[in-house]
């Protein structure tokens, strides 16, 4: 039996880009004195059920005048910009026209503590921030990580042929450990979660949603 030439493309990849902040060495100090003192009832989501072990501010962290908000809004949009564009095909002049749209909270998940699955509305892309982590747990890999789940494969039926695919096929969940400094940029769309935070410190993340208006988009004001 002969065998014609095979082509094997990807279809319906997701971006998941991570990168370091330069500025993170001398940002996140800066960062944990400002969250602790407004983890408070004052600065809490309102709209959000209270939970004692994982606090979510308000989403309006970039619009507060202190020097650590303000450069951590500078920080953060220059990594998403870049991440988006290295995922696009727009080209930097047509990149430029658009105008970026940006909400963001301070995340504190406390020993025990979890933050649950979920989608970000209203956004094209999501990008969480690390300002903390606690020591990785002896026994619990996942402890306060980041999970990613993957949603497309619900309906596929499952048997020998597709259950070992090789990457970059390979259905299944994805996690990302969180290190200080580090953003990860993924689409708004995925369903994420952080898993319970088994050690003795506290997971502090930054969570921003982000969308991108074009001049002409009169149906996308800003938030």
């Amino acid at each position: 039996m002969s065998v014609p030439p095979l082509s094997v493309n990807p279809l319906f990849a997701v971006p998941f880009i991570s990168a370091l902040l330069p500025g993170a060495q001398a940002l996140n100090p800066a960062l944990l004195a400002l969250f602790g003192a407004r983890a408070t009832e004052a600065y809490r989501d309102g709209q959000l059920k209270p939970d004692p072990l994982c606090f979510r501010s308000r989403e309006d962290l970039f619009e507060w005048p202190e020097p650590a908000a303000a450069n951590l809004r500078g920080e953060v949009l220059g990594a998403v910009c870049q991440a988006v564009m290295a995922a696009s095909t727009l080209t930097e002049a047509e990149f430029d026209g658009l105008a970026v749209q940006a909400r963001a909270r301070f995340v504190v998940v406390r020993p025990n503590g979890a933050l649950p699955a979920a989608s970000v509305p209203l956004a094209s892309w999501c990008a969480l921030y690390c300002v903390a982590v606690p020591a990785p747990h002896p026994s619990r890999a996942d402890s306060a990580a980041v999970r990613l789940y993957e949603t497309r494969l619900a309906n596929m039926f499952l048997d020998a042929s597709n259950s070992q695919l090789r990457p970059p096929f390979t259905p299944g969940h994805q996690v990302w450990h969180p290190v200080p400094g580090e953003i990860a940029v993924f689409p708004a769309s995925i369903m994420h979660e952080v898993a319970l935070n088994r050690g003795d410190r506290d997971l502090v993340l930054v969570a921003a949603r982000l969308r991108f208006a074009h001049p002409r988009m009169e149906a996308l004001p800003p938030w």
